[in-house]
């Protein structure tokens, strides 16, 4: 399963339903896009270092997808097809969607506008 940045800090912060819906998973991956997000959100909060503390307990426990040459093309394909659609989402939420087909993992994600996106396994929360 793929966390979105909205996951990620749900998760961070005690979210009960985050944790147990990442304990039916045998994968929880953040792709590099919700990381930076995350740190970019963390470097603005009163709450940095605990953020930070908690970031480098526990990211070992997730994969960190990186983006690929495959990712990118599966990526504007998708936002092409998507514009096309007359349904856009916003850029980061289509690399993380291009990055969850390309490993075929659902995203755990409250963001409905993900389910604009074909092949797509959205959870939420």
């Amino acid at each position: 399963m793929i966390l979105d940045t909205n996951a990620l800090s749900g998760f961070v912060d005690g979210d009960a339903g985050v944790g147990d819906a990442l304990r039916t998973q045998a994968r929880a991956a953040i792709p590099v896009i919700v990381l930076g997000e995350f740190r970019y959100g963390v470097g603005q909060s009163r709450r940095r270092s605990s953020y930070e503390a908690w970031l480098d307990a526990n990211l070992i426990h997730f994969d960190v997808l990186s983006v690929t040459e495959e990712t990118a093309i599966a990526y504007a394909a998708l936002r092409m097809m998507l514009k096309r659609s007359g349904r856009p989402i916003p850029a980061n939420d289509a690399w993380i969607a291009a990055l969850a087909l390309h490993h075929r993992l659902p995203v755990l994600s409250r963001d409905e506008h993900f389910d604009a996106v074909p092949g797509l396994d959205r959870r939420s929360w």
